[in-house]
């Protein structure tokens, strides 16, 4: 059994690690006077940096969540390392040779202690990306190796990225591994291998061109592989499984190379795959990343925060980078949804022609990636463009309803400074007055919640006002009577409702199918609340679910249409003022043809109008 680490080494470990450089492989540190380094805390999100580091003391505390200690506690915090672990994985930083004592006191002889799971993980990530980078050299990798000159990358490139090729073989890398003393548990845990039928060990990663993941320190958690081979059934791309260090939801490859670079220009390229990483790097923007088989999301939004320096007082950029088609434009505004978590702005460039970073410079050359990049745009601006797209500009509703839709995008926007510039220049192209979309925009911010509330099911702060009773009704009964709701709910759309959750639950009933075709029970529940993009508008849906009719009894149909009718007059009754407005502004005499039409649509329009008022007048 291993001793005790000798409280010499202990205390020579602490003497001789900096701290600062501890920590600063996780956060971005600034000098804060007085012999203090500050930066963003990693144990809990702020906007402002509140996590001191004082290298002379070799010490940490932040003022906001109260954590503190030494390199060795925020190692055994942050990687969930035992308290040995931690000193052995700081020890060789140092270059410290440790000794183990017994419990006499007495230096042990023979092998010092057994390092912990994660050190042993760590080990045998290491030993597999050397096995990986050499078999690429091998004749057997040929094809790996045609892949990257093809791609643009020489063999200074895949050294530098550390890339590899598993071997044609099911067990090589294991076997391997087993003779360096890794057992067959450990590779499991790892990822690097796994159980056959037969009950053998076999590798995860066969015929494929391998790149390693590493943290944000330089080490190897993970692997990403890709297909080379028609005959390889597996998916396009593999990635190492969840692991006790491999978790892809903060994992972002390029992260040791971009760092330091990131820390020191305030901003960040995002692409979407491992060859762009390596194209933007080689390209000259040396601060682009990849997440890893997953999409973009809050865990990694934190990391890269604290890299960042994301603060109010500092001036960071976040570029995304998609391609200009449909999928492309879906995963911008993905990223949208989430670009509030930061502080600084966020921006997007994209790609022509459908290509990606690699293609483009292989295209066009280092300096067309280097000019897509400087190409940025706002995000949100992109976001704005992209929904008033969807709106027929030539007719009142269309204008109505693209007001609505930009609306709450504006009022997301951090730089209060900007939003009267976006107010004056989208007034302008919706011909709407700079008040009227101003108001539209106040409105929306009214009804959004603050970040730290977004988890709670909120009601609308005027929620006994009879529009807002009536839409909250009128989800109720499709939440929880869908039948009874059906094809009369279904064909109302999301805009008559005003409050921006029960628009987002009104979505993500026509996302679930709609209410006509379902059946009410758990699974109708739980399919409309996958279908909600936001946590506040998946916690209103169960609320809703839950939440006691306005009547006694059952609804019917009879009890649904008065509220439909009630919720949409508002919105008709705005488009029947919009268009009496559009009518006193046309010569009947000069502009005749265009009078008529829109005469008889006001004759329409004041029918409908009269139906739905009609209908409404037994909802109280």
């Amino acid at each position: 059994m291993a001793g005790r680490i000798r409280d010499a080494d202990i205390q020579l470990v602490r003497e001789r690690v900096d701290i600062a450089d501890v920590i600063g492989e996780r956060v971005t540190l600034r000098n804060a006077g007085g012999g203090n380094l500050k930066g963003l805390c990693p144990f809990h999100d702020e906007r402002s940096p509140s996590f001191n580091v004082t290298p002379a003391r070799g010490v940490y505390h932040c003022f906001g969540c109260g954590v503190g200690g030494d390199a060795i506690t925020f190692l055994t915090e942050i990687d969930g390392l035992s308290f040995v672990e931690a000193i052995e994985r700081l020890a060789v930083r140092a270059g410290i040779k440790l000794t183990y004592e017994d419990i006499d006191g007495r230096v042990q002889r023979g092998p010092s202690a057994q390092p912990g799971l994660k050190q042993r993980l760590l080990d045998a990530h290491a030993a597999a990306a050397e096995f990986y980078t050499s078999g690429l050299l091998k004749p057997e990798a040929q094809i790996a190796r045609q892949f990257l000159t093809g791609r643009g990358f020489d063999r200074d490139a895949a050294a530098t990225f550390g890339c590899g090729y598993a071997p044609d073989s099911w067990d090589a890398l294991s076997k391997h591994l087993r003779s360096k003393g890794f057992s067959a548990e450990e590779l499991t845990n790892a990822g690097l291998s796994k159980p056959s039928r037969s009950g053998s060990l076999i590798d995860r990663f066969r015929r494929r061109l391998v790149w390693p993941i590493r943290d944000s320190s330089g080490a190897t958690i993970g692997f990403g592989a890709r297909k080379l081979f028609e005959d390889d059934q597996g998916p396009k791309y593999l990635n190492t499984p969840e692991t006790p260090l491999y978790k892809k939801s903060q994992v972002l490859y390029g992260i040791d190379l971009a760092r330091r670079e990131i820390a020191k220009s305030g901003r960040v390229v995002i692409v979407e795959g491992y060859t762009d990483v390596m194209a933007c790097h080689l390209a000259g923007v040396p601060v682009a990343v990849a997440t890893c088989g997953t999409a973009f999301g809050s865990e990694h939004i934190r990391v890269l925060r604290r890299f960042l320096f994301d603060s109010e007082s500092a001036d960071g950029r976040i570029i995304f980078t998609f391609d200009g088609d449909e999928a492309g434009q879906r995963a911008a505004l993905k990223a949208f949804d989430e670009e509030q978590r930061f502080v600084s702005q966020t921006y997007i460039a994209v790609t022509p022609g459908g290509q990606d970073p690699c293609e483009l410079r292989q295209s066009a050359g280092d300096a067309a990636v280097r000019e897509l990049i400087e190409r940025h745009t706002p995000l949100v601006q992109f976001a704005l463009d992209r929904e008033i797209a969807k709106h027929d500009l030539d007719t009142a509703e269309g204008r109505l309803h693209a007001i609505r839709a930009i609306a709450p995008l504006l009022a997301r926007v951090k730089d209060r400074g900007l939003v009267e510039e976006y107010i004056g220049d989208y007034a302008g192209r919706l011909g709407k007055e700079k008040a009227e979309l101003r108001r539209a925009v106040a409105g929306a911010a009214a009804g959004q919640q603050a970040p730290a509330e977004a988890a709670r099911p909120r009601r609308p702060r005027d929620a006994d006002s009879t529009q807002l009773r009536a839409q909250r009704e009128l989800l109720k009964v499709a939440l929880q009577h869908p039948q009874v709701a059906g094809p009369y709910f279904d064909a109302v759309d999301s805009v008559p409702y005003t409050d921006p959750n029960y628009r987002a639950v009104r979505e993500a009933i026509d996302a679930a199918g709609g209410a006509a075709q379902a059946a009410a029970g758990p699974n109708w529940i739980a399919a409309v609340g996958s279908a909600c993009g936001e946590i506040a508008a998946q916690a209103m849906v169960n609320e809703l679910a839950v939440e006691p009719l306005l009547i006694q009894g059952e609804p019917d149909g009879l009890y649904v249409r008065p509220i439909l009718a009630r919720i949409q007059r508002p919105v008709v009754e705005e488009e029947l003022a919009d268009l009496k407005r559009r009518l006193q502004r046309i010569n009947p005499t000069t502009d005749k043809d265009e009078y008529m039409s829109l005469f008889g649509k006001l004759m329409g329009l004041e029918q409908h109008a009269r139906s739905l008022r009609d209908q409404s007048a037994g909802d109280g």
